[in-house]
C-alpha cells in the first residue's frame, strides 16, 4: 500500500554565498520517514514556483519546520526593525497561507520552531523578535558558537504541559524536558490559538488550533532531532502519521 505523503517546508539558503537554494534539515526528513512512516516530499519558499490548492491536493499531512530567519513582523502589524533578524518572506507568502488551508480542509500539520510561530501568526498572533530580552524571560537560544549537536540539541528546557490539553493527552504526562533553542517566540496567541505548555519563564513552548478537524499542533522545540529515539518526540511523529493515513485513505476515497 502507498504510504501517505507529508510535505516537508524548506527555507531559502544561499549556498557558498552565491548559489540560491531550498534547504531543510536531513533530520526532518528522516522523521517523516522513518518515525512517522510517510513519504517526505520538500516544499520550496517560492510562491511564484507552486499553487497552495494544487499542493496541498496531493498531501496528507505538512510539516512547518525551523529556520534562521525569523517571520516578518509586517503580518503581525509591526514595523521591521535591525531586531527582528533575518527575514525569508518567500516562506512567508507559502507557509503562512498553508497554515490556514491545512486546518481548513483537515490537513494535519504539525509546526516545529518556527513552525510554533508561522501557525501562531496566521491566525492572528504576535511574535517578540527575542524572547530573552523581556524582563523575567531567560534566554532561549543554543550555546554560543558551539557546533556539536548534542550540546545544541541538549534536553535543558523543561516544559509544563496544559493538563487535559491535547498534547499532554497524547503523551501521557504534564512535564517535559526539550531541546527548546530559539529567539523569537509567540506573544500573544492568535485568535483560535490554544496554549498547550509554558517553560519555567511561561514562555509559551506548545499550541493546538481550536476546532482543527485534524492533527494541528505546533512545539516550539525541535521535535525531529533523535525523533527515532526520543519519546516525546517520537510520540509527536507518530500521531502525525496516525492522522496523515486518516486523511490519504480520505483523499484517495474521493
Amino acid at each position: 500500500m502507498a504510504r501517505p505523503v507529508i510535505g516537508i517546508q524548506c527555507n531559502h539558503f544561499v549556498a557558498e554565498g552565491v548559489i540560491e537554494t531550498q534547504l531543510v534539515s536531513q533530520l526532518s526528513i528522516e522523521a517523516v520517514a522513518v518515525v512517522a512512516n510517510c513519504t517526505p516530499l520538500l516544499i520550496p519558499s517560492m510562491p511564484d514556483a507552486l499553487d497552495i490548492d494544487d499542493l496541498l491536493a496531493v498531501l496528507d499531512g505538512v510539516v512547518l519546520t525551523g529556520g534562521r530567519a525569523n517571520v516578518h513582523p509586517h503580518y503581525y502589524g509591526e514595523e521591521w526593525t535591525e531586531q527582528h533578524g533575518q527575514m525569508d518572506l518567500g516562506r512567508d507568502q507559502v507557509a503562512l497561507p498553508m497554515v490556514r488551508n491545512c486546518v481548513e480542509r483537515g490537513i494535519p500539520i504539525l509546526g516545529l520552531c518556527r513552525g510554533i510561530q508561522e501557525m501562531n501568526v496566521a491566525f492572528g498572533g504576535s511574535l517578540h523578535p527575542e524572547i530573552g530580552n523581556i524582563p523575567g524571560k531567560h534566554r532561549h537560544r543554543m550555546p554560543k558558537n558551539c557546533k556539536d549537536p548534542e550540546i545544541i540539541f541538549a534536553l535543558r528546557e523543561k516544559v509544563r504541559l496544559t493538563p487535559g490539553g491535547k498534547i499532554a493527552t497524547m503523551l501521557g504526562t504534564e512535564n517535559i524536558v526539550t531541546n527548546s533553542l530559539h529567539g523569537q517566540a509567540i506573544m500573544r496567541p492568535g485568535d483560535r490559538v490554544i496554549v498547550n505548555g509554558v517553560a519555567a519563564d511561561d514562555t509559551i513552548e506548545a499550541i493546538a488550533i481550536a476546532d482543527a478537524p485534524s492533527f494541528a499542533i505546533g512545539v516550539q522545540w525541535h521535535a525531529e532531532y533523535n525523533a527515532i529515539a526520543d519519546p516525546v518526540s517520537r510520540v509527536i511523529f507518530e500521531a502525525l502519521g496516525a492522522a496523515a493515513r486518516v486523511r490519504y485513505h480520505s483523499r484517495i476515497a474521493n
